[in-house]
This record gives C-alpha cells, structure tokens and sequence, in this order.
C-alpha cells in the first residue's frame, strides 16, 4: 500500500531539475537532497578521461563517472558503502579505476542497457530523485579554437588549449545527431526551476546543450533558467574569464534570452589558500566592474552572495547556502 502522505508531501515540494557534470554538480546535489526530494540530475556522458574513458574504450559503454558522482551525492547508503563506491585501486590491472564506476560497468553487462544500469544502480542506493545520462549517444565533444584550430575529445582539450595559446572560442560534438531521454525532456516541462551548473564550462555543464532540442525544450519551459557561475577559473577552459565571460559561452550555445537569474559568488578568499590554485593557474571568477549592468541589459538578474566554502584547503561551494537560495528562487516562481 502506498504511503499517501509521502506522495502528498513530496507533491508540495518544489521540482528541480539540475544539468551539468563532475565534482560542482555533485556538490550541489549533496545539499540540494536536504530541503527537496524532486530532484532530476542530467549529467554529461561526453567524458573519455581516466577510469572512465577506459571503460568507455574497453566495454563500449558510455563513461560513468560523472554519472557515478552524481549518484552517489543523492544517495541514502550507510558511511562504509560509499567509501567501497569511492575506493580508487592503487595497484595492478585495475590501478586508478574506481570501484563504483565498475560496479555501474557490472549493471552495463546485466541488464544490455546504461539506462536501465543506471536506474537499477539508482534503486540499489535508494537515491532522493533521478539520475539520468545527457544522450544515450556514444559522444565526442570537439572544441573549435580562436585560432580555427579544433581539438577532439573532452579530456585532451583543457590540455591543448594551453599548448596551442588560443582560447576556446565554441564547442560541439559529434556525432551531431543526438537526442535526450523522453526522461528528461518530460521533468525539463514540469519543473519549477532548472539549474545549470557549477562544473567545468566547457566540459560538463554546456555539452549538455549540445544535444538535439534540448535548448528549446528548456527554453519553451516555464521554470526560471538558473546558472551559477564557478568560484575558480579552469586552466585551459576559462583562463582570466570573469563571470561575464561565462555567461555569454553559455548564451553562445543556447540563445540570447536563455537565462533568468545568474548566481556568482562574492566572498574574497584567503590568499594563503588561494597561493596552490594560483600556482596551478586558476584565479577567483570576479564580477566586472559593469557585469550587473550588462547583465541587467539582457534581463538577467545577478545573485551575488558570499557562497564559499573551504575545506581540506580545497575552494567549492557552500551547498547549504547554494541550494537555500535555489530554493528560494524555486517558491518564489512557482
């Protein structure tokens, strides 16, 4: 018999849908999970790097580990299951691949299908909301320099951007026909908002435009169009970009109206733990002096607020805060 009053509860709470990839998106998911069980997560698959990559190169399967990431942020599992899902080997054959990414390659192998694996990894883990794959399509993303040089393969770009000296001027993939999940596109109209971001420009959070009609399904959706801009430039990927800069690579591959509201951190961060980021060549993502202005210009509006969180020396997102002012952008649009 089912518990209506869970069903009724949840019926109340606002229905995101949050699209992006890597470490930022799964942060968020993290805090997300403690103020709304209506969670949809669309995650890239275009990832051909490491233990990903290797099973993508040696199964034929789409890279999980994005995916995996994501999972394991919404999911309910007791402190000694995660760290087995997150335990990287360190010796042999299996040296630098991690455990949950096979364990999703094992679900591949039995039910003939990443969808269905993902799903039934999804139920194992009794995961709040969804996880779903971009495409189903076997995906290369492609980035077309300034210089006109184009570079293949998401893992080679952000390395061969600052080999060639040129920024990445906008992406594609191919094949160039790929389509979303009937999923997707169905939790993209009935959402109250949709979130793109934090995560790496480029590489997790606009590959997922790149896919056939999905900027018009979230365009024509009624929810407000959220980005968060990330804290740190990526080397390689948004070097000296401000958040402006990013806003408009997101509008490149989109359209010009595409997003209601930009949320952009505003906190200064301790030079003592910003010295190792600046040595490997990131820099804070700063609001322009005219950002708010142009911004504004474009209908967007500008969040700024104190949104970071340092822990182990390691710069992210406040989660808590993050996900609070989601909320509140979430009810107040409804």
């Amino acid at each position: 018999m089912k518990d209506t009053s869970r069903y009724s509860s949840l019926s109340k709470e606002p229905k995101f849908v949050v699209i992006g990839g890597g470490t930022g998106l799964s942060i968020l998911l993290r805090g997300l999970k403690k103020f709304t069980s209506n969670i949809t997560a669309i995650v890239t698959v275009a990832d051909d790097g490491g233990g990903s990559g290797k099973l993508r190169e040696d199964l034929g399967m789409l890279p999980p580990g994005d995916i995996r990431s994501c999972i394991l942020a919404l999911a309910n599992t007791e402190p000694t299951m995660e760290k087995l899902l997150q335990y990287r080997f360190t010796e042999g054959t299996l040296k630098g691949q991690n455990f949950g990414n096979l364990f999703i390659a094992a679900m591949n192998e039995i039910y003939g299908s990443f969808e269905r694996a993902i799903k039934e990894t999804c139920n194992v883990l009794a995961v709040t909301g969804k996880v779903l794959p971009m495409t189903l399509e076997d995906v290369t993303l492609c980035a077309v320099l300034e210089n006109g040089e184009v570079l293949k393969g998401e893992s080679c770009i952000p390395i061969n951007v600052i080999k060639k000296g040129s920024r990445i001027d906008y992406i594609y993939m191919e094949p160039k026909i790929s389509y979303p999940l009937e999923e997707s596109v169905e939790a993209i109209n009935e959402a109250d908002i949709i979130v793109l971001g934090p995560g790496s420009l480029y590489t997790s959070v606009i590959p997922n435009l790149l896919v056939n009609n999905i900027v018009d399904t979230i365009y024509k959706a009624k929810a407000p169009k959220v980005y968060i801009t990330n804290v740190m430039t990526q080397p390689g990927e948004t070097d000296e970009y401000d958040v402006l800069d990013h806003v408009n690579a997101i509008l490149k591959h989109s359209n010009s109206d595409f997003l209601d509201y930009v949320i952009a951190n505003t906190e200064e961060i301790p030079l003592s733990i910003l010295e190792k980021y600046i040595l490997d060549g990131s820099k804070p993502v700063l609001l322009g002096r005219d950002d708010e202005k142009i911004l504004k210009s474009k209908n967007i509006k500008l969040i700024g607020e104190k949104l970071i969180d340092i822990r182990k020396d390691y710069i992210r997102h406040d989660n808590i805060k993050l996900s609070k002012l989601l909320m509140e952008i979430a009810k107040k649009e409804k």
